[in-house]
């Protein structure tokens, strides 16, 4: 069984495609976990109005990206757990890719094109741009696990939830868990549009905005709860 946990905001415009684009790959007993966070648009009367037995909604009101997907994590039942945003559109292969990766893997990480709001690339890839790789410390430097490109096993949440209150991001946080406790794999073949629009939540693909300080800090909160984690099993 599959859960894909996708957390909406605000996302009527984009919401309908990235649902079609992941429903059209998922069989009858899968599912898709809507976290919603408080959306004042039309975006849940969009979802609703599939009527899809696999799509399965709730209502937020954390006004936090991290704690949005930490609950849709708690609610996915899959043994095969896809991370998404609700701006991107899925390839057709993605899901039969990851799938076929992940019987002798716990976590794959796909490329992804980037794109701007009508799908037109801005670059081909993102494991290019970004020096993508595998390594504990490569991406403690660099992080390369961004969650829309993200699909696992769900012993990954025996280690990575519950999440700790000071990590930068969830994704970051899975990737730092998954390259020192499980068996990664990058898949260098674009496995989806990510799109960029000028109200991401996160800078994907772009110059970060964050100063030094900052960014030391993050990697200092990552480290710091490594402990704790070594004792989770």
């Amino acid at each position: 069984m599959i859960s894909v946990c996708l957390a909406t905001f605000n996302g009527d415009k984009y919401i309908k495609e990235q649902l079609d684009s992941i429903l059209s790959q998922l069989g009858e007993n899968d599912e898709v976990i809507v976290a919603d966070d408080g959306s004042s648009d039309n975006t849940i009367l969009i979802i609703e109005s599939y009527e899809d037995s696999r799509i399965k909604i709730y209502k937020n009101s954390f006004q936090n990206l991290i704690l949005n997907f930490e609950f849709a994590l708690n609610k996915a039942k899959g043994d095969y757990i896809f991370l998404s945003d609700q701006d991107d559109v899925w390839l057709p292969n993605k899901v039969k890719v990851c799938l076929d990766f992940l019987i002798s893997y716990d976590v794959v990480l796909s490329n992804c094109k980037i794109v701007n709001s009508n799908l037109e690339t801005i670059n081909e890839s993102f494991f290019e741009i970004n020096n993508s790789g595998k390594g504990f410390l490569r991406n403690l430097v660099k992080n390369s696990y961004i969650g829309c490109c993200m699909a696992f096993k769900r012993t990954l949440l025996v280690k990575a939830l519950p999440f700790p209150k000071s990590i930068p991001m969830h994704d970051i946080w899975l990737g730092f868990i998954s390259e020192f406790f499980y068996k990664t794999k990058y898949i260098e073949e674009p496995l989806l549009l990510h799109r960029r629009h000028g109200k991401n939540e996160s800078p994907t693909g772009e110059a970060s905005p964050y100063n030094l300080f900052n960014k030391i800090r993050f990697r200092y909160n990552l480290i710091k709860n490594f402990p704790k984690i070594c004792l989770r099993h």
